[in-house]
């Protein structure tokens, strides 16, 4: 039965398969409105779930919609109204920027003079208008991905799915791309699913998550109540006797049920269960007379986040 929804994006119960490897077992999630950050370990299905999306797989069975069209119906309506900025290069050797960019618009059904125009508004936006007219062959890593980022621009979508759009850049390329995005979320009309193995480049743009892992949603949610994990994290600095002594302190923190971390400069990240009193990291270092000579309370982070929706120790 088909479904109608507000939201930018529900899915119920979705099934996919490769033959027998299962890719997606029983996706249900739904998001409304914003940037939301797309993660989770390779082979976890994202992928999968971005072509099912655009409408470029149908699901073994389950339902859903993309900006209330029917992914299974209204495939074609979804690609007209979203803008794809796929990982792999698409680039048309001989083509000069704008005409690629306008032959992009003219796929989404705009006519030819209108997405002419268009094409050379958004190459000035994402900062191509002095090389419009150049080769694409002739343009550098990060002026190719701003070119993905102009052709998925160009129709003017509601949606933007942007498919590791700082993959391959140096640091500078990487937040230019990151600051475009931002200006897309804030100021234009258009929402954002964002697909990045750079947990960072997430945590800076996106305010929502969705977590997959082995094919199952993880987690999904607001960055800000996710990080709100059944731990506290603290960071420590300790002095022994010995080293022994320090290695068997750290061998006790597993008895508190503790998962702990150790930097290259001795500062040790200390995952303590939330019921776990934090006194008991003090006597258990004067049991192992050590002394505890820093503690801070720190906030945990998307990559902390991450690990526990996956499983990761």
């Amino acid at each position: 039965m088909e479904i109608r929804t507000r939201m930018t994006i529900e899915l119920k119960d979705i099934h996919f398969s490769y033959g027998r490897t299962v890719a997606l077992d029983g996706i249900s999630l739904s998001f409304d409105g914003g940037a939301v950050g797309l993660l989770g370990p390779n082979g976890a299905g994202k992928s999968t779930l971005l072509k099912i999306l655009l409408g470029f797989l149908t699901p073994a069975s389950g339902q859903g919609c993309v900006l209330g069209y029917d992914i299974r119906l209204e495939r074609s309506r979804i690609r007209r109204a979203v803008g794809y900025m796929p990982e792999d290069d698409c680039l048309i050797a001989g083509m000069d920027a704008v005409t690629f960019t306008a032959f992009f618009g003219e796929l989404s059904g705009m006519p030819r003079q209108e997405a002419m125009k268009r094409a050379h508004d958004v190459l000035f936006y994402v900062g191509l208008g002095e090389a419009r007219y150049r080769l694409l062959e002739t343009y550098s890593a990060g002026m190719k991905q701003r070119l993905k980022l102009a052709q998925a621009l160009v129709h003017d979508p509601r949606l933007l799915f942007l498919d590791e759009p700082t993959a391959n850049l140096d640091p500078q390329g990487r937040q230019e791309i990151l600051e475009l995005i931002q200006d897309i979320t804030s100021h234009k009309d258009i929402q954002v699913l964002l697909c990045s193995h750079i947990l960072s480049d997430i945590e800076s743009v996106c305010s929502n998550v969705i977590i997959l892992n082995k094919g199952r949603l993880a987690a999904q949610g607001k960055i800000s109540e996710l990080r709100q994990l059944n731990y506290r994290l603290y960071e420590l600095r300790i002095k022994g006797e010995s080293d022994e002594r320090e290695d068997a302190f750290l061998g006790r923190l597993k008895d508190l049920e503790c998962r702990f971390e150790e930097t290259e400069d001795r500062l040790i990240k200390a995952y303590l269960p939330a019921d776990r009193d934090l006194l008991a990291l003090f006597r258990v270092a004067a049991e192992e007379k050590v002394q505890i000579r820093h503690l801070v309370r720190s906030q945990t982070s998307l990559e902390d986040l991450f690990a526990k929706a996956v499983g990761v120790d």
